[in-house]
């Protein structure tokens, strides 16, 4: 289990441990998972473009950052690494974002939770086939592609 000392010993072990969500001892992923969101609300101002440019940034530094990591840490996929939930949790809020209110939020942070902890076909193929920063990353980005089609059919059939 990493620490603080861990924590502080690189920038990437600073950003795949979300700041330091991902020490939480309870729901480390939870954790991270909310650290998208003030993320979010910072980029807000921006444009669309900025926005998409800034996320597509998250995740291409978040394969090489999560994979440095786990490799020092010597775990495929550590739970302390939080940047995956965080960057796919992000990329969520950013294509929702003309939706979005306090209870989609909610909404979109319940549905994301539930597929990146259950799993369903293909994200548990990905978690346990794909390996290094990619691995880590994309599990988690096809959890939010799968909460962002369920919550378009949610919104669909509301209205």
């Amino acid at each position: 289990m990493p620490d603080i000392k861990f924590l502080l010993r690189h920038p990437s072990h600073f950003i795949a441990l979300g700041f330091g969500a991902g020490l939480s001892k309870k729901a480390p992923g939870s954790v991270g998972t909310l650290i998208g969101i003030p993320l979010y609300l910072l980029i807000l101002p921006y444009s669309s473009f900025i926005q998409m440019i800034i996320a597509l940034l998250f995740t291409v530094g978040g394969i090489f950052i999560c994979g440095q990591t786990a490799q020092a840490l010597k775990i495929k996929d550590p739970s302390t690494i939080v940047w995956d939930e965080i960057s796919a949790f992000f990329l969520i809020l950013i294509i929702a974002q003309p939706l979005l209110n306090i209870l989609q939020i909610f909404e979109l942070f319940v549905l994301f939770r539930i597929f990146d902890i259950w799993k369903p076909f293909p994200i548990s193929f990905i978690d346990k086939h794909v390996s290094g920063g990619l691995g880590i990353m994309l599990d988690d980005y096809v959890a939010a592609f799968f909460t962002l089609i369920l919550d378009f059919l949610i919104q669909w059939l509301i209205n």
